[in-house]
């Protein structure tokens, strides 16, 4: 999943045409319409799922906007802790709500929580004593994890995290971001679905050249995967270099190089087929926000790309819009990390 876009146009159609992806049909219509038919079921399995309804979170506006101001390493907060608030306030710390009582000793944060608490997280943003609070049930078991915080804009992140309700696996998180001012910027996160998928978002900056991607897979499987490569010195000057969209078996290929967009399949270049993009979205654009791509088969029909996959254009479009946000990590992991630190760490007392 986390491979580099590699910039060489060659090595770029040879990492993706060179790998096996699943049967063809016998034609170029039957391939797109194999691969589209298990895009659609991957995104509708995947919306009545455990793990997208913790990708799509969400907390009010304002809420912890101030982020991180301190570093913090997984050997600080590591332990078992359990979802216990104390009733005592300490209105001079920035979680003035102690919320969790360390049960025992891991060299993971395996953190025990109400299920309310992690996928309602205003509950934790608002949180108001109770005598009885509902079962621990929900479970974050974070084997690494780090927050590395420098002025101006400099900072390194890690998560590496999996997750249960009610004792079930809903999936996994694996998230690297870091930035090195305004200009170095790199990111990389992907989840897991207990229901055997995997969606997964990139973006590399090196120098003038920028690289996106997200795809999705089945087991180990691509079943659609969009990359992108664009570069230019001032940010009007930005244009796109390459782009690679991977539906199945096939490879759409649009590069500066070419003259026009090239279609392979199976790793064999189509003569017969043709692809052009229909819309005005010549570098912001992707297949899940405003770009559309008009096929044309061996037989001289057409059909629009965004049709064909329709059905689970708007589940692929939330996930990752979620994934490059990851409302979960920041509100809710980030936030029980913060507090666990302040109350265990950096201002311990007598429990």
């Amino acid at each position: 999943m986390k491979r580099k876009i590699l910039i060489i146009m060659a090595l770029l159609i040879g990492a993706l045409t060179g790998c096996s992806k699943f049967d063809s049909g016998t034609s170029l219509r039957n391939s797109i319409e194999t691969a589209a038919a298990k895009i659609n079921d991957a995104a509708y399995d995947i919306s009545a799922s455990g793990g997208y309804e913790l990708l799509t979170v969400t907390v009010e506006p304002g809420k912890n906007d101030e982020g991180f101001r301190d570093s913090i390493d997984l050997d600080m907060i590591a332990g078992v802790y359990d979802f216990s608030p104390y009733r005592e306030m300490y209105h001079w710390c920035p979680f003035p709500v102690r919320f969790f009582h360390k049960t025992g000793e891991s060299d993971s944060l395996i953190v025990n929580m109400p299920e309310s608490m992690a996928l309602h997280p205003r509950n934790l943003y608002e949180y108001i004593f109770k005598e009885s609070t509902p079962d621990n049930n929900f479970t974050i078991a974070a084997s690494d994890y780090h927050y590395y915080y420098s002025l101006f804009n400099k900072y390194d992140y890690r998560l590496l995290a999996d997750f249960t309700l009610d004792d079930e696996s809903i999936g996994s998180l694996d998230m690297m971001s870091m930035a090195e001012g305004y200009e170095t910027r790199n990111y990389n996160s992907e989840f897991e679905f207990a229901e055997g998928y995997s969606i997964g978002v990139a973006k590399e900056r090196y120098n003038d050249t920028i690289s996106l991607s997200f795809a999705l897979l089945e087991e180990d499987e691509i079943l659609l995967m969009e990359k992108k490569v664009f570069s230019g010195s001032r940010m009007n000057d930005d244009f796109e270099r390459t782009y690679i969209l991977t539906i199945g078996n096939v490879d759409i290929v649009r590069s500066s190089e070419f003259d026009s967009i090239q279609v392979w399949l199976d790793g064999v270049l189509q003569a017969n087929a043709a692809a052009r993009i229909i819309d005005d979205s010549d570098t912001t654009g992707t297949i899940c926000r405003k770009r559309d791509i008009l096929l044309t088969f061996d037989d001289g029909t057409t059909a629009n790309l965004s049709e064909m996959i329709k059905p689970g254009m708007e589940v692929l479009s939330t996930l990752v819009d979620s994934l490059h946000d990851m409302t979960f990590a920041k509100r809710v992991v980030d936030y029980i990390a913060l507090n666990i630190y302040y109350h265990e760490f950096k201002y311990p007392r007598d429990k």
